[in-house]
């Protein structure tokens, strides 16, 4: 019998996002100190803090449970229940003081999303969804938009500096297919999604905690997650990614971008 998720953890995560809203906050728009981890990207001390009290928590409420975690790794994640933590997504956004950034809190269960939050604590937006069951914005439920082919479609993309390389061409043309194209708005672009705002996101080169707290909010309102070759989102996530409003229309997006 599966779980019942939206009891079991809907409280803990408003109760987890509560907390770290208030920490983003300390750091949005202040002089912020910033490294560069191995590959280039920037990492804060909002982003350490937030994992560190994330965790934290999660070991006191769930201690058998399993992490994987942007900045501080991964601790028992062969366990049934893994929390996959993004605790600033998009902190170049961030320290630039653009409110599209947000705390993801996904949770897999036997290796596949189930349940997944992202807050955004400066304009007081929390998405929180269970896969294919259900999706809320602030308490009220969302749907994907009605359906749409590429041409009529809203898309949001990476940065195209992620799709550098032998696909460059293909991502182009599928960026000039959509009828409305923009770039590069993390967390948010999938929230917006999943209440019907934008019809699709393409994502290149991501990591799971990109995305294993938003599969759930999409699904959830009724839309299509998978990787480029229209398989689910599970742990074994290898960095590209398609959410639509449609498994038809990330049908479409996938014909172009495979397209030799």
């Amino acid at each position: 019998m599966k779980p019942d998720y939206e009891k079991l953890f809907k409280p803990f995560i408003d109760e987890c996002a509560d907390e770290t809203g208030k920490i983003a906050l300390k750091y949005f728009r202040t002089e912020l100190s910033i490294d560069e981890k191995q590959d280039a990207s920037p990492v804060t001390e909002a982003d350490r803090t937030i994992e560190k009290v994330l965790r934290g928590m999660i070991n006191k409420k769930f201690p058998a449970h399993g992490i994987i975690g942007e900045e501080w790794g991964k601790e028992n994640e062969t366990a049934e229940f893994v929390w996959v933590l993004d605790p600033i997504d998009g902190t170049k956004a961030f320290l630039t003081g653009k409110p599209l950034f947000g705390t993801i809190i996904g949770l897999l269960h036997n290796g596949v999303p189930a349940v997944g939050c992202v807050d955004q604590a400066f304009t007081k937006e929390r998405w929180f969804g269970v896969a294919g069951e259900k999706a809320t914005h602030n308490g009220k439920p969302i749907k994907v938009a009605k359906p749409r082919n590429l041409a009529a479609s809203r898309l949001y993309a990476g940065l195209p500096d992620k799709f550098w390389g032998e696909g460059f061409d293909s991502f182009l043309d599928l960026c000039r297919a959509a009828k409305y194209r923009q770039y590069n708005c993390d967390c948010y672009a999938f929230g917006l999604v999943g209440m019907g705002c934008a019809d699709l996101v393409v994502e290149s080169g991501l990591q799971l905690y990109d995305v294993a707290g938003v599969v759930p909010i999409v699904t959830g309102g009724g839309g299509f997650c998978s990787d480029w070759n229209l398989s689910p989102i599970d742990i074994t996530f290898k960095g590209e990614m398609l959410a639509a409003s449609s498994r038809e229309l990330a049908a479409e997006a996938v014909a172009i971008l495979k397209q030799k």
